[in-house]
């Protein structure tokens, strides 16, 4: 039965964040991949183009968001769609760690500022 248990996350970190990585194509999906953050307080996020569709949901804390250079505040319940193409950064910049839940598709890469290109190994 794919019941993926929160103990049997595998815990991946990476710019001041952990990624608890869920479904994705090796663990059964083959559309969606899932995962949950953390960010730590105080931490300043690193910009990225996405290279498909995110959707975010903030649980807990506040993440400043800078989509396209367009700077917001992420609030406990707030989802927030990242388009594909979309220069994306997120920071922490309050005093408690924030956690989110984020959903996209398989084959999701990310493109870092010096154009290196990235696939997170929590959405294989």
């Amino acid at each position: 039965m794919p019941i993926y248990r929160s103990a049997d996350a595998v815990q991946h970190r990476m710019h001041g964040t952990v990624f608890h990585a869920y479904a994705s194509p090796s663990t059964g999906s083959r559309e969606l991949c899932t995962w949950r953050i953390e960010v730590a307080a105080g931490t300043t996020g690193m910009p990225h183009r996405v290279g498909r569709d995110e959707v975010l949901i903030l649980f807990a804390g506040q993440l400043s968001i800078t989509l396209d250079g367009v700077a917001g505040v992420v609030d406990p319940g707030d989802v927030l769609v990242i388009p594909a193409g979309a220069e994306f950064r997120v920071d922490n910049n309050g005093e408690v760690p924030a956690e989110a839940w984020v959903t996209t598709s398989a084959g999701f890469a990310a493109t870092l500022p010096d154009g290196t290109t990235l696939t997170p190994p929590w959405t294989l």
